[in-house]
């Protein structure tokens, strides 16, 4: 899908995507080896997703919305149950009984997530931001993601500044590992 627009236009994309990746998994019988290779993609983009909220859009949340910190931290919350959820997912096979749960879990958190930020968050953002705003978000999110790490991080900072300070080290880490084992590619 075209990565552009401003910063809710982006991120809707790449709910999209997920999903789309989501039903790849749903759509093979279990224990099938590629539902690994699309958690595996799931899980890149989540992680760069959820990088690039954290790094921007969500302190433009406590800047523009009346109870933007509590909106904010909820958020934040939601992504660190998805990004442990993603860690125990990592040392999985697809033919491992766990594998089933964790990603049936996964899935839930991030459709849950996505409904949220979809009906609410984003109409409110669209309804207090200046588009000004939000198409200079668009632009940031786009850059971060190329940056952002693609492994999760259960224990990295999720709030400024310490997490745009390290989020491009672990990202530059988890993408040279990624190129070297293949991950989320398919034989």
């Amino acid at each position: 899908m075209a990565h552009e627009g401003n910063v809710i236009t982006e991120l809707v994309t790449d709910h999209r995507e997920v999903e789309e990746i989501f039903g790849r998994i749903e759509a093979l019988p279990p224990g099938d080896k590629d539902r690994k290779v699309y958690a595996d993609q799931a899980t890149m983009e989540l992680v760069r997703h959820s990088v690039a909220e954290e790094e921007h859009l969500y302190p433009a949340v406590r800047r523009y919305l009346p109870d933007g910190d509590t909106v904010a931290d909820k958020e934040i919350d939601d992504h660190s149950r998805a990004e442990q959820i993603m860690k125990d997912l990592e040392s999985c096979k697809a033919s491992d009984a766990e594998f089933d749960r964790l990603i049936g879990l996964l899935m839930n958190e991030i459709r849950s997530h996505i409904a949220d930020e979809e009906e609410n968050l984003f109409p409110m953002l669209r309804d207090t931001a200046p588009a000004e705003a939000l198409d200079e978000l668009g632009d940031k999110v786009r850059q971060a993601k190329k940056l952002a790490p693609t492994r999760p991080h259960p224990s990295a900072p999720d709030k400024p500044p310490a997490n745009k300070l390290l989020a491009p080290g672990a990202g530059l880490v988890d993408r040279l590992r990624d190129a070297l084992t293949g991950r989320g590619k398919k034989d």
